[in-house]
């Protein structure tokens, strides 16, 4: 509706802000089908190819971290915004499919980087559940303290199911979440750590970033924790520990942090003032929204436009990155840092 009454571009000289730092994850051809409920966290080449292309058409400066933060911090108001490509996690097909989009750009961006997923002793929950209720015709599970029974034996019942328990499970403890999803994972028989092991790089893998020049490498902790939902002394060792691991890895100081989930119920104010005593120069949440002068005194809790495998359209694309949606998505409030 905002693109069709052309309101974007009247609108994006005020909306845009500065610029936007843009989230994505998976980067691969298309191979699923009607249940694929993690279908917004993955694109194909193609649409990224699609946004770098959009991105400087629309005159946006592709930008690496830092010179981004640079220009954050001198409040530059220049005509020109600036987009920051960057990818969670450390997925195999950034490596296979999303580098050479990214080489024949040359646009710069960043990895940020699970430690426990290249080490292979972290888990991919999220996954998990999807492959878990891709395998199972019914669904018996504990959140909390109630017992759910879910039907599973159609694309729609398991999409459904999966909705329901993803919300249900992100309301309790990771403790509860990771039990309940860990117990379906033996019920259909799936291997966690070969899960891990067949979507994430490996640190060789990951040295092939580390050694390209378009690339910074950042923190994206241990464990990959809602870290709002934990005690400060396991956020500060998910945050050290998995800083000291990847520089002692790359051979390089690893200066920018990505909150896991992200959301204000996975990092907030205690976690934005946490990354800031550990010297980060920035951290990136997933809170919607641009990049604004103001943010400068919140380097550690900023927004990021999510490119969502969903909505792979230039049209979807474009009124995106003019910053209406957000702006009244946000009820004209220009930061979320609370």
């Amino acid at each position: 509706m905002l693109r069709a009454s052309r309101l974007t571009r009247l609108v994006a000289p005020l909306t845009r802000g500065l610029g936007a730092i843009l989230m994505f994850h998976h980067v691969r051809p298309w191979t699923g089908g009607a249940f694929a409920p993690n279908r917004g966290l993955e694109i194909t080449p193609e649409f990224l190819d699609e946004t770098i292309v959009t991105l400087r058409e629309l005159g946006f400066d592709i930008l690496s971290i830092d010179a981004a933060i640079l220009r954050i911090k001198t409040g530059d108001q220049r005509e020109r915004p600036f987009a920051v490509l960057t990818f969670d996690d450390g997925y195999r097909d950034n490596l296979v499919h999303a580098l050479p989009v990214l080489r024949r750009h040359e646009a710069p961006f960043t990895l940020y980087v699970t430690t426990g997923f290249a080490d292979r002793i972290a888990r991919l929950w999220w996954i998990e559940l999807e492959e878990a209720i891709r395998r199972l015709d019914h669904i018996e599970a504990r959140v909390g303290d109630a017992r759910i029974s879910l039907a599973a034996g159609t694309d729609a019942e398991k999409s459904d199911s999966f909705k329901r328990l993803y919300w249900s499970l992100r309301a309790g403890s990771e403790a509860d979440l990771l039990k309940c999803i860990g117990d379906l994972a033996v019920d259909a028989g799936i291997d966690r750590q070969a899960l891990v092991a067949g979507l994430c790089m490996d640190w060789d893998e990951i040295g092939v970033f580390a050694r390209e020049s378009l690339c910074t490498i950042g923190v994206h902790t241990l464990t990959h924790p809602m870290l709002a939902k934990h005690p400060p002394d396991v956020v500060r060792r998910e945050l050290a520990v998995s800083r000291s691991i990847i520089e002692a890895k790359i051979g390089a100081p690893a200066v920018h942090l990505a909150y896991p989930v992200g959301d204000p119920t996975s990092a907030g104010v205690r976690e934005f003032a946490l990354a800031s005593e550990f010297g980060f120069a920035s951290a990136v949440t997933t809170r919607k929204g641009m990049i604004f002068a103001d943010h400068a005194a919140h380097l550690t809790a900023l927004q990021r436009l999510s490119i969502n495998g969903g909505f792979q359209t230039r049209a979807a694309l474009e009124t995106l990155l003019s910053g209406a949606p957000f702006y009244l998505r946000n009820f004209g409030r220009r930061l979320d840092v609370a």
